[in-house]
């Protein structure tokens, strides 16, 4: 019988909130195995874990070299999320602050040879503009940096992992000025509008990733229902951007975790407040309920498939046979 079969392509594991840290204060242990121990048990079989700085890329590779038999690799310098969005301006600006922009790039350039000769740095990220929070780092400087991204990608000849809000015409300028150095990559978290969408569409090797940010109100489902399934993937963000009860795509969840508070922690529940990679498949379930898709094992493989495409291309042929034949078996939560 056909299962599930999922890649959460964005997960912030160096976050203290997978220390047990909130807010400053050390509420449990780090916990990352428990985590990772229920992704699999939903039918996650990869994650795509991220960091936020050089220093944070690192730590993000040296979780993913951890993972024993386990499926995990790493994405260099990202950090995007709705509350952490300074970390990826941040990044940006540690090129101008180092001194020396050119040493602090040829040191990523080391990391990310280093990564892919171990095989666990499979992409280029977070790449992009975001003109929602210039306050944190003006669109010149943005713009800049994002034209050196691509030579990033094309001299490691990895894909791109892609941010792009409220910035679409220049985004888009930059990309095709780029494209000739690019192979492939997906815009995650994308909240922007029906217009936008589709001027990404437009560019054949652009995917773009949803989570529960993309997922919140009624005129994002439909922007999200007119992404084709062949061009979309699926994202947790964690720890952010779950998807909440006053969301528009709520309706559609059908898999419950039990929670608790982090205060009364429990290894066995997930961390009320806190999004973690086995609630990619309510993302799952509300792209499919969106979208009227009855057969999610099919969707599920679909979605799979992309991504292999673009970050395991190795892979592709262990995709195309799950298309044909259905996933692996998996534990399912209550439903």
């Amino acid at each position: 019988m056909a299962t599930v079969r999922m890649i959460d392509i964005a997960v912030n594991f160096t976050d203290g909130m997978f220390k047990g840290i909130y807010n400053g204060k050390q509420c449990h242990l780090p916990d990352i195995a428990a985590v990772l121990n229920r992704a699999w048990s939903a039918g996650v079989d990869r994650v795509i874990v991220t960091g936020g700085s050089l220093q944070e890329s690192k730590e993000a590779l040296a979780i993913a070299e951890t993972d024993g038999l386990l499926n995990m690799e790493a994405l260099l310098y990202s950090r995007c999320a709705p509350n952490k969005m300074q970390g990826y301006f941040l990044f940006l600006k540690e090129f101008e602050e180092s001194g020396d922009p050119e040493k602090h790039f040829q040191a990523l350039l080391t990391l990310a040879k280093e990564g892919i000769e171990k095989g666990k740095v499979v992409a280029i990220g977070e790449c992009g503009l975001d003109y929602d929070r210039l306050h944190f780092c003006p669109a010149e400087i943005q713009k800049k940096y994002f034209e050196k991204q691509f030579e990033l990608s094309y001299t490691t000849k990895l894909p791109m992992f892609l941010h792009m809000r409220a910035a679409a015409e220049d985004f888009c300028e930059i990309f095709e000025r780029n494209k000739d150095r690019f192979s492939a990559g997906v815009v995650h978290s994308f909240t922007d509008s029906a217009e936008d969408r589709d001027k990404l569409l437009t560019f054949n090797n652009i995917y773009i990733g949803v989570n529960g940010c993309s997922l919140k109100t009624k005129d994002n489902l439909d922007v999200v229902k007119g992404i084709p399934v062949e061009k979309m993937m699926i994202e947790t963000d964690s720890p952010y951007c779950e998807i909440k009860n006053t969301h528009a795509g709520i309706s559609f969840v059908k898999s419950i975790w039990p929670s608790k508070k982090k205060e009364k922690y429990d290894q066995e529940c997930i961390v009320k407040g806190r999004n973690e990679p086995c609630l990619v498949r309510q993302v799952l379930e509300v792209v499919a309920g969106c979208k009227g898709v009855s057969d999610i094992d099919q969707l599920s493989r679909t979605l799979y498939h992309n991504t292999c495409r673009v970050f395991f291309p190795q892979d592709l042929d262990s995709a195309a046979d799950a298309l044909l034949a259905g996933g692996h078996d998996s534990d399912e939560p209550t439903s």
